[in-house]
């Protein structure tokens, strides 16, 4: 490198012995660099400089210590996230917020995993192993059942019975 590449390509300041930043075989102060070319971190606004880590999704910055989930705030370094309505959520948040309910249980119903099955039923979800007769819990996964206000029962306890069905 020849001396006039010792020279900071925006201020024009000597680098001979300073710390510099080579961006498209340009070299930079770390000051200039900073103020010309640092990104603005989303959640606190700072510039994101170049002793930080720019941890970046969809052409938006964060600081290492500012990427955190908007619902439980915690750290999404190097695990799995989603976005929602321009939100980044860890997955437990995500499938908590944006996942089915079970009408049963309440809990979350986890599409997509392995081995995971659930019932639909007038615009319902029920986990598999919660699609029970209201009265004996006998399971009615693959069997006949009847329905009343909203309750399922299996074809022995629901007969006699007023049904929806």
């Amino acid at each position: 490198m020849t001396t006039a590449h010792f020279y900071c390509q925006y201020c024009t300041a000597s680098l001979l012995g300073k710390k510099y930043v080579l961006k498209d075989d340009s070299p930079y102060c770390v000051t200039c660099y900073d103020r010309v070319f640092s990104n603005y971190c989303e959640e606190c606004k700072k510039p994101i400089e170049s002793d930080s880590k720019d941890l970046c999704y969809k052409d938006r910055h964060w600081h290492e210590g500012c990427f955190k989930c908007t619902k439980c705030n915690h750290s999404l370094v190097e695990k799995p996230f989603a976005a929602k309505d321009e939100r980044l959520l860890c997955t437990e948040c995500y499938s908590n917020e944006c996942s089915s309910k079970c009408f049963h249980c309440k809990r979350t119903i986890m599409p997509g995993l392995t081995g995971a099955k659930f019932i639909c039923f007038q615009d319902s979800q029920w986990h598999s192993e919660c699609f029970n007769c209201g009265k004996c819990s006998v399971s009615l996964v693959g069997k006949g059942f009847l329905t009343q206000n909203k309750e399922i029962f299996c074809q022995k306890c629901g007969s006699g019975m007023d049904t929806d069905i």
